[in-house]
């Protein structure tokens, strides 16, 4: 299963007011493990930057005078995320933003169906508490010292180790049944069931290695497991 986590930085607030993406971040998972694939862009907004944008992530205009377009990146992103759940914290923004970017040059919205809101996630989890990326750092015990300024690539790789931990951890079921990052009537997109295996596997062992066990254990004075199995014999 591949999912993208992703983030991205704006130069302010309002995707519907002309505000626009600055930064996109992505990170490749494979099976809930970080493939080590990534996608990251600066990105001239054609704008000017927001004062209050620009303190959280310190991105000024003249960093970004150089940067290429959106449309000029629009096929290589959408290539990127394309069939893959994408999983953001407070979805809602981040999506807005990339829809208004996406029509802007042409192209469809984002699937909602394919989105995970990790802010979703944790208030459900732990609800009446922060659930900011920094407090579910730190109650996960994941080191965001990195962070002294938002980054978008940044984030989705500590978002990343954050996902992992709200769906269960790195082993949480040990893959023998549904594992489901949401539930159903979400909105959340579901993990398939994994497929079972048709015929069980063969045994391992030949006829004279069984053998051989079985002349062992004939030499073995009551042992610990025969009673359990009501075969002790009387001393």
């Amino acid at each position: 299963m591949r999912e993208i986590v992703l983030d991205t930085e704006t130069t302010g607030v309002e995707a519907n007011g002309g505000d626009r993406v600055v930064e996109i971040g992505c990170v490749e998972l494979v099976n809930h493990c970080p493939s080590g694939r990534t996608f990251h862009q600066y990105i001239n907004p054609e704008r000017a930057m927001a004062e209050g944008a620009f303190k959280v992530h310190g991105l000024s205009d003249a960093f970004l005078a150089d940067k290429p377009v959106f449309a000029a990146i629009a096929e290589e992103f959408a290539a990127f995320i394309d069939g893959a759940r994408l999983v953001i914290h407070n979805a809602s923004f981040d999506v807005g933003f990339l829809n208004m970017e996406m029509k802007r040059v042409g192209r469809g919205p984002i699937d909602p169906s394919l989105v995970v809101d990790t802010l979703a996630m944790a208030r459900r989890k732990h609800p009446g508490a922060s659930n900011s990326l920094d407090a579910l750092c730190q109650r996960y015990g994941i080191d965001n010292t990195r962070r002294t300024q938002h980054g978008a690539l940044l984030d989705s790789e500590i978002l990343a180790e954050v996902y992992i931990e709200l769906i269960g951890g790195k082993q949480a079921d040990l893959g023998l049944g549904v594992v489901s990052a949401a539930g159903p009537g979400n909105g959340l997109a579901d993990l398939s069931e994994r497929p079972q295996r048709q015929r069980p596997l063969g045994p391992c062992l030949d006829e004279a290695a069984m053998a051989a066990h079985e002349s062992f254990i004939l030499t073995l004075k009551t042992p610990l497991w025969s009673g359990y199995l009501g075969l002790a014999k009387e001393s």
